[in-house]
């Protein structure tokens, strides 16, 4: 058996073997230390093997995905091992193989895989000129990615795409290789795979892009002139096929994506913006957490990638708009409630992941439960193509991409039939259980279930007959485990037993006996159970590979279905939330009436009903930058943040939280927001933050949209604020990109002055007086964007809110007077480190002095009222 476990073992080194034992999966040796540790599981020593103990550790099968989902969050892979051989004529170890790896970028099993999360495999090339090839895909989803892009920009292709698992070239120099692993320790949790050099091949990879898409050439996918990429694929193919153990029949889908085609959407403004994960690494609340009420994983996941992947081209996205208003018509008074979408939805819920599914068909890997939510789907969504066809009749509108979906969700003729045919409405979890082919389906698997159904009362039957022909009357048919069935007559009519009966046991006071007929009903009973079992798996590989044919039909169906789900989930927030259409154009502007930051809105709503202050934004060739001044917590960056959201949503074919939109081509959105340090890689909070801003203004254009906060506030006073106003200087007069400048830097507040495209506005706060008429005792942000500069920063005002001590706030407010002061005089620098003056304590008032003679401890209620009536004297007086 050792001998067979490590012939298994050597070919896969760096994964951990699960060999399947009797009802255990057991790990030995190396394998079995480190799942022992990494699963908290018992390590044992059993026999010895090469003159040293065997090593192992084994986790239950039927508990194994609990151990694979811990594995794989850890970053490992997993070779389940399987018997594949027949127990009773197997000499020796019963053969096994390795039937599939589960590795962190190939998951296709839910129980290890979120509904509204990919699992992405990416395969690097490195070629000449320090340039690179990339290939992706998603086991489950059926598509291949290519790209291909300068080594420089590796990483924040990575960061985009953030794959599961990456697999790299034994081949690449060894700097690519430290800077992959230099960003595998930083922002990039992959794992990181080396694969043989020859793997790496452009040809290779183009004959079996070739072979999947079933065509001679990859001209129609514009796919033909990326050697690099083909090079990329070849390999990751190659690996994907390698750990699922088959070949990838369901990939039918090609992409070429191209810097160019996307609004570039860099992690750092991915992150800023809160887009699917907040600052503090939750999934709610963001944008796409507020967006998602989808009724699929599916919907989920592709409303996911709408979000993080707009198409600079307006016609993609100026169609799912001029869906979703098709799907809003009708809803009475602009209501949440009615319209297409609402009747949809209802059919639509309750749907199960139809991409996956069609995935793990292709794979053998699909469950029995998963095949008859299939056919339960397929029923329902057998309406949503008429319902579709009801909501295109409306004058005047355009229907593409619903006439699109419609076409695409007529169900496969005959699938959900077979399904319904073949299948039990609740099979058994697992096709070894049995219990999963429907009656009437075979009639071979009938008669075995007959054989187990019916075995009693042939019993019976065989009793009552075998009792008339012998005559004697106490004679018994019966069965146990031991000695299987057999006649039983007593000891005093042992002269009735017929010539056919043959001695089986003899007992005390009886003999038992077996006949011809009963032999013959024994072998086929005992045997019935196993066969039914053996029937049953042959059935439903032989319905698996019928299932074959209609992979591509159901691919088209599942990518309808999701697509439908994330515009009705769209329309629904539209309505709900109060949004409006979007209008594009073709000259550069951002034009947004009454603006709101969806999540804060949201929060506000549920939280506590209070509404959001909205606000205009007026960019375009005339006005390109604004300079944003007012208080801390006084909404600059949420004011800045509504701006890139506004303008991610529309760009991504949504309706926007705003009045009106009208949207210029954008082709980036860039941010330098917060203070951050990224220690692990030796950058302290202004050289992030230097080098942040520096990425900014290389990369940005004259359509890019840039949020810059709070920038040169990591050094000092003088040296801030030069980078500050030299920044502001470059994205104005060289980049010319719409920018959203805030700071606290008022000096900065006379560059409009200087610079025709640039704008002060601020944001508005008013100061609260204290009872004794003196001014600083409080602020109220009004959150309104006003034109003009702030006339100050409020701090100490802030500082008083957040609970500062009243010490700190005297000598911080004495400073800042004496600050003040000094800039007007230009007199020299000030000690910002001596000690306030003692406040002038206040004169009492003839009520205050009355107060303090008054002891009430030793006043009479006579006194007391007396008391009374003279302080209420002396205060009208």
């Amino acid at each position: 058996m050792m001998q067979q476990y490590l012939s298994l073992k050597a070919g896969y080194p760096g994964t951990l073997l699960f060999y399947r034992m009797g009802d255990f999966y057991e790990l030995f040796y190396e394998d079995a230390e480190k799942a022992a540790r990494l699963l908290d599981i018992t390590l044992t020593q059993r026999g010895q093997s090469a003159g040293q103990p065997v090593v192992m550790a084994g986790v239950p099968f039927h508990s194994v995905e609990t151990y694979l989902a811990r594995l794989i969050k850890l970053g490992e892979s997993v070779a389940i091992c399987e018997q594949v051989g027949d127990v009773a004529t197997a000499k020796g170890p019963v053969e096994r193989k390795v039937v599939r790896v589960v590795t962190p970028g190939t998951l296709t099993d839910s129980a290890l895989l979120s509904e509204k999360s990919e699992s992405l495999l990416l395969a690097l090339h490195q070629g000449p000129r320090n340039s690179v090839g990339l290939a992706w895909l998603s086991v489950t989803q059926g598509e291949v990615h290519l790209a291909e892009c300068d080594a420089d920009d590796v990483a924040e292709w990575l960061l985009r795409i953030a794959p599961g698992e990456l697999i790299y070239s034994a081949g690449v120099s060894p700097a690519f290789e430290q800077r992959l692993q230099a960003l595998q320790q930083g922002s990039l949790s992959a794992p990181l795979s080396i694969r043989p050099e020859w793997q790496f091949d452009a040809t290779l990879g183009r004959e079996r892009l070739q072979t999947l898409l079933q065509t001679a050439s990859l001209q129609a996918w514009s796919a033909q002139d990326c050697p690099l990429a083909h090079a990329a694929a070849a390999a990751l193919l190659a690996y994907a096929e390698h750990t699922q153990g088959r070949a990838l029949s369901h990939v039918h889908g090609l992409r070429v994506q191209r810097q160019d085609e996307q609004i570039d959407l860099p992690q750092t403004t991915r992150r800023n913006l809160e887009l699917v994960q907040t600052l503090r690494g939750e999934d709610s609340p963001t944008l796409f957490s507020l967006l998602d009420t989808c009724m699929t994983g599916m919907g989920s996941r592709l409303l996911k990638r709408w979000l993080l992947e707009p198409p600079r081209d307006r016609a993609v996205a100026t169609a799912r708009i001029a869906a979703i208003t098709l799907l809003r018509a009708g809803a009475p008074g602009g209501s949440a409630h009615g319209g297409p979408w609402q009747r949809l939805r209802e059919q639509i819920k309750g749907s199960s992941d139809v991409e996956r599914i069609v995935a793990r068909i292709a794979l053998r890997q699909v469950r029995p439960r998963e095949l008859t939510g299939l056919a339960q789907t397929l029923v329902r969504t057998a309406t949503l193509s008429p319902l579709l066809a009801d909501s295109l009749r409306v004058p005047e509108a355009r229907a593409d991409l619903l006439a699109e979906l419609a076409r695409d969700l007529q169900p496969p003729p005959g699938c959900g039939d077979l399904l319904t045919r073949a299948l039990l409405a609740e099979p058994a979890a697992l096709v070894r259980d049995g219990g999963v082919i429907n009656d009437g389906f075979d009639a071979e698997l009938d008669e075995l279930r007959a054989i187990q159904t019916h075995s009693d009362g042939f019993l019976l039957d065989m009793e009552a007959r075998e009792r008339a022909r012998t005559g004697i009357g106490n004679l018994r048919v019966q069965y146990n485990k031991v000695h299987g069935f057999y006649i039983e007559v007593t000891s005093s009519n042992l002269d009735k037993v017929p010539e056919d009966y043959r001695r089986r046991q003899t007992l005390k006071n009886a003999e038992r006996y077996i006949t011809p007929e009963l032999k013959t009903f024994e072998d086929k009973a005992l045997s019935a159970q196993e066969r039914a079992l053996a029937r049953e798996k042959w059935l439903y590989e032989q319905l698996l590979e019928q299932l074959d044919d209609f992979l591509p039909t159901l691919t088209r169906h599942a990518r309808a279905l999701a697509a439908l789900d994330a515009l009705c989930a769209l329309a629904e927030r539209s309505l709900t939330l109060g949004w409006n259409a979007p209008v594009f154009v073709a000259e550069p502007c951002i034009a947004i009436e009454a603006g709101r930051h969806p999540v804060v809105e949201a929060r506000l709503a549920e939280n506590s009903g209070g509404s959001f202050i909205a606000n205009d934004t007026q960019l375009g060739p005339r006005q390109r930058m604004q300079i944003i001044t007012g208080p801390n917590m006084g909404g600059k960056s949420t004011y800045m943040r509504q701006v890139a959201l506004i303008v991610l949503l529309a760009s991504m074919g949504s309706y926007v939280p705003a009045a009106s939109c009208r949207l210029g081509p954008i082709d980036a959105i860039h941010t330098r927001i917060g203070a951050a340090d990224d220690l692990a890689n030796a950058q302290s909070t202004f050289m992030l933050e230097m080098t942040e801003a520096a990425q900014i203004l290389h990369a940005a254009t004259p359509h890019s949209l840039v949020l810059m906060d709070e920038i040169g506030r990591g050094t000092s006073t003088f040296d801030g604020l030069a980078l500050a106003g030299a920044i502001a200087s470059q994205l104005h007069d060289k980049t010319q990109a719409f920018t959203l400048f805030a700071t606290h830097y008022f000096e900065l507040t006379e560059f409009p002055s200087q610079h025709r495209a640039a704008v002060n506005v601020h944001v508005s706060a008013a100061e609260t007086t204290g009872p004794s008429g003196k001014g600083g005792h409080g602020i109220v942000f009004l959150h309104e964007i006003q034109s003009g500069p702030a006339s100050r920063s409020y701090g100490i005002q802030v500082a008083r809110l957040a609970g500062m001590p009243a010490a700190v706030l005297r000598h911080a407010q004495h400073a800042l007077e004496a600050l003040e002061q000094s800039a007007s005089q230009s007199r020299a620098q000030v000690d910002l480190f001596a000690a306030p003056p003692e406040p002038e304590l206040a004169v009492p008032s003839a009520v205050e002095a009355r107060l303090a003679e008054i002891d009430p401890d030793t006043l009479s209620p006579r006194d007391a009222l007396d008391a009374l009536y003279a302080l209420k004297k002396l205060a009208h007086s």
